[in-house]
């Protein structure tokens, strides 16, 4: 059996040619780009890392650095707090394993006792325990150890006892490590270094949570005499010295430059056509993305190219490997074997052997979740597909390298889902390809996210004015605001936490805001994970489809007075999507523009919104199967909104008198909302929005996009700080759709409560001309 080979660049060129031959394909290759290569960049060992430390990675293939590591270790070494911005496959983690290990050994002493340690943080269990395979097949003598929830009791004291390079998360590290620090305190006070890996996956909420989390570490830290230094790692972000110091509230030194080699990667934008199928109010339905990719699987994997195929869902990678293995069939009955799936929820074991088989040549096709974007190592891969657009720049390039590893040269595919934002962006090429990655963004200010972990902090410690320029410049107002509620009590020698429980569990930092709900499994009462309140009645009411760590679950009941949704694995052949009527108030207004006339706007408004019933869509296909109604109760929220009013005059002379004006401004609303994931690092999902031809609150004709988290998550900031930019594109998204009224690509939304009606799609391109005419024209070219 073949092992595989790499790609000649030649020979991408002639598959892309092949692969767009086949009848039926024309006009679905939207774009192609050649990203050129680069040559690697070496430096030698620093003269400060002991023998066994260089021994044991030259042993493992590393004869010499990457310059880009060496600069970043020794700024480490140094004690300054960096962050690695590079590609995928760049070796970040050498950049600070080589500090961190070095550290351990050398401080090492004479009867083994801990000199120094080490915390690192994943994002996931899963990329955590990769790290501690490759850091235990170096050989070292360093106590490794991972300290998460499928630790037991005897582990976890091992950890705290001897462990000197610990491997969590930041929810152990909110939950288990810093409300017993007095149980760690001899790892907390030997602290050298803390690595926080993959970065760039602590936005919105969750980040300005984990933000406050490393804040009472480093707190607690100090109270042990201890001032670790920081490293992060991230995949190419914009800012990342401001995303890093955000997150750790310290200064910390950005390095971008990627001495790593790469191959030429020849990059495609596909776009599946429009079917004969009707969606909701005869809208026209394109061909699925996963029947694409399994298509594209199938071709690639005959013709002996390792391809790996990135899906969302569990349910998603198991058809996309059925049917290419069914494809394959037809072809030659060896080669079904030679596809597979690889999701969470397989055994370690089994995730090995695929990972390997990869690697051997046995496997030439994996159908996967993001389980292998986060650094899993496979290497040696010849091509990428990618089932949707993944939310943002960052996890776009991170799933592409994953092809190409080294220098050899690749092919990368992006299939585009029936969605705004991915119809833009392969008839818009620039914006992904030439355009910079997304700012991470969240807001550690939130009072929301704050207060919990004032809370927290108390209970640890009590606080003290000097502990207050650590939380930020609004610390004092919203510890005066716990005082008043009596969860706190101020006393002379500071804040006390007034005992009435885990201040911990104030804050779930996975959840987006109020009462997490348990995603409990029926029959064993296993929790899966939690949602918070709010999402709860959109994600896991009864009868939806939820999906959890890439694997489907159906959700049976929803208990909001225990805080409970109880669910069972299952594997519909369809998916679920809530819909909730919104009413929105104006509770004060934060900043405004003048554009000629029309106004753009951004401050605080109270939204109520209630989820009134839910659709059935078949998967794959995306057909509407049916609605079925829900009873649940009205919410209220207090969040960040960003919006525009149009006055009565340039509706006027926008010739939308004659046109619906309601429909025109539903339009434009749904479609700006599919569009500012582009420039906010945020998902659909996070954001709301109400639209009306004359608000009580503004008389006019006003477009509202809120975040749907208390508080805001700096979603609408980045809308309104980018609105030139972002409601172009959305009107040029609108304009380029191939659709005669409209269609999930560009105006219709699939949670609209509406049933997405009116719409006008004619009538949003002249209200968003309108609104444009006054905007910054500087910008505007951008």
């Amino acid at each position: 059996m073949s092992t595989g080979r790499p790609v000649a660049p030649a020979r991408v060129d002639d598959l892309v040619r092949r692969l767009t031959a086949v009848p039926g394909r024309e006009g679905r290759l939207r774009h192609l780009e050649v990203l050129p290569g680069r040559d690697a960049v070496h430096e030698e060992w620093p003269a400060w890392v002991p023998d066994d430390v260089r021994s044991a990675f030259v042993s493992r293939g590393v004869a010499r650095p990457w310059r880009h590591q060496v600069v970043a270790a020794d700024a480490a070494h140094a004690g300054d707090h960096v962050i690695v911005a590079t590609g995928t496959a760049s070796g970040k983690s050498l950049a600070y394993q080589l500090p961190a290990l070095s550290a351990v050994r050398a401080a090492r002493g004479s009867r083994g006792e801990r000199g120094a340690s080490v915390l690192y943080l994943a994002p996931t269990k899963a990329l955590a325990h990769d790290q501690l395979a490759t850091l235990a097949s170096l050989g070292l003598d360093v106590r490794l150890s991972a300290h998460d929830g499928d630790s037991s009791r005897e582990e976890r004291d091992w950890t705290r006892d001897f462990g000197e390079y610990v491997l969590t998360n930041p929810d152990m590290l909110h939950r288990s490590l810093l409300p017993t620090h007095h149980r760690w305190s001899r790892f907390l006070r030997s602290l050298r270094y803390v690595v926080v890996d993959e970065c760039h996956h602590y936005r919105g909420v969750f980040g300005a949570h984990v933000a406050h989390v490393l804040r009472r570490l480093r707190r607690v830290c100090a109270m042990y005499g201890a001032h670790p230094t920081f490293v992060l790692a991230s995949a190419t972000v914009a800012q990342p010295e401001v995303t890093a110091s955000r997150l750790t509230g310290l200064d910390v030194v950005a390095l971008t430059r990627d001495d790593s080699p790469r191959g030429d990667v020849s990059l495609v934008l596909w776009e599946p056509p429009l079917t004969s199928h009707d969606g909701e109010n005869g809208a026209p339905v394109r061909r699925a993305a996963s029947s694409e990719v399994a298509d594209l699987l199938a071709d690639l994997v005959a013709e002996d190219v390792r391809t790996l195929a990135f899906v969302r869902s569990r349910r998603g990678v198991e058809q996309i490997a059925a049917t290419a293995a069914d494809l394959l069939a037809e072809v030659d009955p060896s080669l079904p074997g030679r596809v597979a799936a690889y999701r969470g929820g397989y055994l370690p074991e089994e995730r090995r052997a695929l990972e390997a088989a990869l690697r051997r040549g046995d496997l030439m096709g994996l159908a996967a979740t993001n389980a292998l974007e986060l650094g899993i190592d496979v290497s040696g891969l010849d091509a990428v597909l990618i089932a949707g657009f993944p939310g943002t720049r960052a996890a776009f390039w991170q799933q592409v390298g994953r092809a190409g590893r080294g220098a050899q040269d690749a092919l990368g595919v992006l299939v585009a889902k029936d969605d705004p934002l991915d119809t833009y962006l392969v008839t818009h090429p620039e914006m992904l390809i030439g355009a910079p990655v997304e700012a991470s963004v969240f807001d550690p200010d939130n009072p929301h996210v704050m207060g919990p972990h004032l809370c927290a902090a108390a209970q640890e410690q009590p606080l003290t004015e000097a502990d207050l320029p650590l939380f930020g410049p609004t610390a004092r107002d919203v510890l005066d605001q716990l005082t008043d509620l009596g969860l706190l009590r101020r006393r002379p020698r500071g804040w006390f936490w007034t005992d009435r429980g885990r201040a911990a569990d104030l804050a779930d930092i996975r959840s987006a805001g109020g009462s997490a709900v348990q995603l409990v499994e029926s029959g064993t009462g296993r929790v899966v994970g939690t949602v918070d309140a709010s999402g709860a009645h959109n994600q896991a009411h009864p009868g939806a489809v939820y999906v959890h760590q890439g694997e489907t679950w159906l959700v049976e009941s929803l208990d909001l007075d225990h805080h409970v949704a109880m669910m069972h694995r299952d594997d519909p052949a369809w998916s679920t999507t809530a819909r909730e009527v919104t009413d929105i108030s104006i509770v004060s207004t934060r900043e405004r523009r003048s554009w000629a006339g029309c106004e753009l706007a951004l401050g605080e408004v109270d939204v109520s919104h209630q989820v009134v019933s839910f659709l059935r869509r078949r998967q794959p296909g995306g057909e509407v199967l049916g609605e079925e109604p829900l009873d649940l109760p009205e919410r209220t929220l207090r969040t960040t909104a960003v919006w525009w009013t149009v006055p009565d005059d340039v509706v006027a002379e926008a010739g939308l008198a004659a046109l619906d004006v309601p429909g025109a401004a539903h339009a434009a609303e749904h479609c700006s909302i599919g569009l500012l994931p582009l420039f906010a690092t945020c998902d659909r999902w996070d954001i709301g929005g109400v639209s009306t031809a004359r608000h009580p609150d503004t008389g006019l004709l006003t477009v509202f996009v809120y975040d749907g988290h208390p508080g805001g998550a700096g979603f609408a900031e980045r809308g309104f700080a980018t609105a030139v930019e972002w409601l172009t594109a959305t009107r040029e998204a609108i304009a380029g759709c191939e659709c005669a009224s409209g269609c999930p690509s560009c105006i219709q939304s699939p949670k609209c409560g509406n049933q997405n009606n009116p719409l006008d799609k004619d009538g949003a391109i002249r209200l968003l001309d309108a609104l444009l005419t006054g905007a910054p024209r500087e910008v505007a070219k951008r």
